[in-house]
């Protein structure tokens, strides 16, 4: 038999990153030892609270279908502590999704019709393109690497990208794939076009408790953005639960009645268990938090050591666990012979929008990290 697949599936490219996860699983199947630094999922377990909190809902019988929007008692969670990011929200503009990419996917759903303009700031996480795709809308991207990945330098040409025609601007701070947390100064650029050009803004804030030495700023929480932003947060990153699957997103009532029946008629609901545990998580984990994040910090710092004493500048961001290496030849070709020959896992700029480089994840033991710089200054990647 011969399907005739939908254009807007073939539109989209499988994830770059997983692709050099699966090829990492491949060798290692092998019995090769592959140093992966591709795949971005904190290495720490997760909180051993948090895992009594989902055992003991279990226990009780939390097993069933929810509200398809969520539990009461996480929404009114999640708006209470959006309140203390300087956003006026409530439990009713909330949805709870199986992770953060959900809320992304029914947010642009929701919005975007054939032909809608979307612009990205590059280098940009490689799923905003594909959902991009899969609602029938065009691309515009910013590229934000002439200027170290820093949004403020390049407001300009922001301003020459975003207009009238512009449905959605997505704006992801901290970034994945470069760290960088943007400025008050540049997210408040962000809000003078938005406002001027009656844009709606994705604010992507999964890693918003993952920054050193810097607060980020919610962009819903400035003057004029609280009726044109949706703010989508997740518990994959801050407190490890990646695998759980838990996300959410906030958003002026009007969009969040759509997204509910988008919504209602895929995912039905959050899994019941994972809801509890996540009220846990939210209420109770600052310590294993901030123990999580004083290690990310260290290894960044020690991963940038390393590639300077190697002659290698690379561009430090504040948040996040990762950072994009600028690599002298095809990035694609880099990456492919680091896994090969220096058996070293990283994902090519490219599938980002910035050729040029290879994203580095440091969700990894500072042991693994300091042997995968050897194996790429021992094979001449570096």
């Amino acid at each position: 038999m011969s399907f005739d697949f939908a254009a807007r599936v073939e539109r989209v490219e499988p994830s770059a990153t997983l692709a050099i996860s699966n090829k990492a699983s491949e060798l290692e199947a092998q019995g090769v030892d592959v140093v992966d630094l591709s795949v971005g999922e904190p290495d720490f377990p997760t909180p051993e609270n948090v895992v009594e909190a989902g055992k003991d809902a279990m226990d009780a019988g939390h097993t069933g279908y929810t509200s398809s929007n969520g539990i009461r008692e996480l929404r009114e969670a999640i708006a209470e502590k959006l309140r203390g990011d300087g956003i006026d929200a409530e439990a009713d503009e909330v949805i709870v999704t199986p992770g953060g990419k959900q809320a992304l996917f029914e947010t642009f759903q929701s919005l975007i019709d054939d032909g809608d303009e979307v612009v990205l700031l590059d280098p940009a996480w490689v799923s905003y393109e594909a959902m991009t795709k899969l609602s029938d809308g065009s691309l515009n991207r910013v590229d934000l690497a002439p200027y170290d990945f820093q949004l403020e330098p390049a407001l300009d040409d922001l301003s020459e990208a975003v207009s009238d025609d512009t449905e959605l601007l997505v704006v992801n701070s901290p970034s994945n794939p470069t760290g960088a947390v943007y400025s008050d100064a540049a997210l408040e650029g962000v809000r003078d076009l938005a406002v001027e050009h009656d844009v709606t803004v994705i604010s992507d804030e999964i890693y918003q408790q993952i920054t050193y030495g810097v607060e980020p700023t919610s962009l819903a929480s400035l003057d004029g953005m609280a009726d044109r932003t949706v703010t989508v947060n997740g518990f994959s990153k801050a407190y490890s639960m990646t695998g759980w699957r838990l996300g959410y997103f906030h958003a002026p009532e009007e969009l969040v009645s759509q997204a509910a029946k988008l919504h209602s008629h895929s995912v039905s609901c959050a899994v019941n268990f994972v809801q509890r545990a996540g009220i846990e998580a939210m209420t109770n984990t600052d310590e294993a938090v901030t123990e999580m994040r004083d290690a990310f910090r260290e290894r960044r710092d020690m991963l940038t050591d390393l590639f300077a004493e190697h002659g290698v500048d690379v561009p430090v961001g504040d948040g996040a666990f990762y950072m994009m290496l600028p690599v002298d030849e095809d990035d694609t070709t880099w990456c492919e012979g680091a896994i090969e020959d220096a058996h070293v896992a990283t994902v090519p700029g490219s599938a980002f929008g910035s050729p040029g480089y290879a994203r580095i994840s440091y969700a990894a033991s500072e042991e693994r990290l300091r042997e995968a710089v050897e194996r790429l200054a021992e094979h001449d990647y570096i």
